[in-house]
């Protein structure tokens, strides 16, 4: 058996495609065996020593910059986006973006170069296993058209992190606590988000900076502020049900799977429009009670403020809160969805490569 596409994803596997249009280009099985190449995040590249160049089997004439070569360096990344047949990465505005010197990492010409070959496909999400119908974690389950369990979600979750439950708006963050997330912009604009009416639950871990100054945020904050630190999936689902919005502020976001499990659970998001944060929530227009979330466009903590007080007028409209949450509730982030865009590369991929069904 051989097959009609190698699906290759990320540095790790970079030299696949390259191993096949060199080493193997003649073989009779594999000589025409298509390739995708996925990039999850463009920041990791996999980077070496030129003088691992003969570890990889690989010719020194592939070491030069329309192959290997990157500054100096032998790239494993930039190889499969050389060699690959087809290029995909998780999200539409990410494919875009990477072409671009902000976000393209040393890699933006050849992305520039392949951009008739680059996709964007969203990731999806398991939706049996996040449904807030049948969450076991849930305090009690709830769905679209009975919200009425998420009420007693958001009280649970109140007493448990300790936080007031006087009806305040509670903005829930489960994150890796890093600056590419952007949680440093929350850490800015928090004073104004608890002056603004605001509780805040965060759930996460990273950079020990970051940590202490939200634990000092935390008990300064009378019991507005909590924050747990590390990772716990239980909690993680009940901040995602109980919270009212859930907040996104990334510098940047290939995909992100955050937004798309606090809508699946009636969570608006607020998030910073780019990447896949950009693909996967609609801007909300109150007057047309359409849309799924609230965005801003520059990461700073003034932007992200007058979102949140975009989503904090909606909020205290309660019939059109429910229906933005309704609205949110009802998009389909299933892996079907996302598969059908990939068997349509796989399809392009074998025919690059000459081979398989078209």
């Amino acid at each position: 058996w051989t097959p009609h596409v190698i699906h290759a994803n990320d540095w790790q596997s970079g030299l696949v495609p390259v191993y096949l249009e060199t080493l193997y280009k003649d073989d009779p099985a594999l000589g025409e065996v298509g390739t995708l190449f996925t990039i999850h995040n463009l920041a990791y590249q996999g980077v070496f020593w030129h003088f691992d160049m003969p570890l990889t089997g690989l010719g020194w004439d592939l070491f030069t910059p329309a192959g290997l070569e990157f500054y100096g360096k032998l790239n494993f990344l930039k190889g499969g986006l050389v060699f690959a047949d087809v290029l995909n990465t998780v999200s539409k505005a990410y494919a875009q973006e990477i072409q671009t010197a902000e976000f393209g990492c040393g890699l933006e010409g050849v992305l520039q170069y392949r951009r008739a070959d680059l996709h964007g496909v969203v990731n999806g999400i398991d939706v049996a296993a996040w449904d807030p119908a049948t969450d076991r974690d849930l305090t009690k389950p709830y769905s679209a058209e009975d919200l009425a369990g998420k009420a007693a979600c958001k009280q649970a979750l109140a007493q448990e992190l300790g936080i007031e439950a006087d009806g305040a708006p509670i903005i829930g963050i489960v994150s890796r606590l890093a600056a590419q997330k952007g949680l440093d912009l929350v850490l800015e604009a928090l004073p104004e988000l608890v002056d603004a009416g605001f509780e805040l639950a965060l759930l996460g871990a990273g950079e020990p900076g970051l940590e202490t100054a939200f634990g000092e945020a935390a008990r300064a904050s009378r019991g507005r502020i909590a924050i747990r630190t590390g990772f716990d999936n239980a909690l993680a689902r009940r901040i995602y049900a109980g919270a009212d919005m859930f907040l996104m502020p990334s510098r940047y976001e290939p995909c992100g799977l955050g937004q798309m499990i606090s809508m699946r659970y009636g969570t608006i998001p607020i998030v910073r429009r780019t990447g896949g944060l950009a693909d996967t929530v609609v801007e909300a227009r109150p007057a047309r009670r359409t849309g799924t979330g609230f965005g801003f466009a520059e990461p700073t903590a003034r932007a992200l403020l007058e979102a949140a007080t975009r989503a904090l007028a909606a909020y205290r409209e309660p019939a059109l809160w429910r229906q933005l949450q309704r609205n949110a509730m009802a998009q389909d982030f299933s892996w079907p969805a996302s598969a059908r865009e990939y068997v349509a590369l796989y399809r392009k991929a074998a025919k690059a490569a000459g081979r398989g069904p078209t």
